[in-house]
C-alpha cells in the first residue's frame, strides 16, 4: 500500500471512501484501515485530518446530513404543486437513499458517535433521521398552511409515522429498496384522513 500518496481535499476523498465501504460492505466493516485502503493512502493519513476515528464518522455523518438539505429543500419548494401524497412520496424515496439508509445503523451501534453528534448538534443523536424528520415536518406545516392539510392535523404524529414508516420500508436493502407504489401506498394511508380533498 503507498504511503505516500498526497490527497487532494483528503477529508472528502476519505469521506466517498467510507461511503463505498458502507454501501458495499456494511457498518461492520467500516474501519481506519478499511478507509484508507479504500481511499488508496496511508492509515496516517486519516489521522492527520480526525482526532481519532469516531472524530471522522462524525463529521462524515454531519457532511452526508447536510447533503440531504438540498432534497429537504426541494420538497419545500413542492408545497402546493402536484399532490401532497406524490411529493411525499418522491422526498421518501430521495431522503432514504442508499447512503442515509446505511448510515442509519451505523450511528445506532456506535454509543460514542451518538454521544459526539449530540454534541456537535442538539437533538442530532440520529443524525440522518432527524434530517429526514426535520424536512417532513416543515413540508407538512407548508401544505397546511396553504390548506392543502386540515388545518387540526397532529404534525407530529404524521411525521413520526412518515419517516418510521418510511425507514422500516427502506431499511430491508436485500433484495432492493421498495418500489415507488409501495412507499405511495404507505404515503397514502397515513395521510387518508387529513389531506383535503377537493371536488375536480
Amino acid at each position: 500500500m503507498p504511503t505516500g500518496v498526497h490527497l487532494r481535499d483528503a477529508r472528502q476523498q476519505l469521506f466517498d471512501a467510507a461511503e463505498r465501504v458502507l454501501l458495499r460492505d456494511g457498518p461492520d466493516a467500516l474501519t481506519s484501515r478499511a478507509v484508507t485502503d479504500e481511499a488508496g493512502c496511508a492509515k496516517g493519513v486519516l489521522h492527520r485530518h480526525f482526532s481519532d476515528f469516531d472524530a471522522f464518522l462524525t463529521d462524515l455523518v454531519l457532511d452526508r446530513a447536510a447533503q440531504l438539505e438540498t432534497q429537504a429543500s426541494a420538497l419545500r419548494e413542492s408545497a402546493g404543486i402536484g399532490t401532497v401524497a406524490d411529493n411525499l412520496t418522491t422526498a421518501l424515496v430521495t431522503l432514504f437513499g442508499p447512503v442515509p439508509v446505511a448510515i442509519i445503523p451505523l450511528i445506532t451501534f456506535r454509543d460514542e458517535l451518538r454521544a459526539r453528534l449530540r454534541q456537535a448538534r442538539p437533538g442530532g443523536g440520529i443524525a440522518i433521521l432527524a434530517q429526514v424528520a426535520t424536512a417532513i415536518s416543515a413540508y407538512l406545516a407548508d401544505e397546511r398552511e396553504l390548506g392543502r392539510i386540515a388545518a387540526d392535523a397532529d404534525l407530529d404524529s404524521l411525521t413520526l409515522s412518515l419517516v418510521g414508516g418510511g425507514h422500516l420500508l427502506f431499511a430491508d436493502r436485500d433484495p432492493g429498496p421498495p418500489t415507488t407504489a409501495t412507499v405511495n401506498k404507505l404515503v397514502t394511508t397515513v395521510l387518508a384522513d387529513v389531506v383535503q380533498r377537493r371536488p375536480r
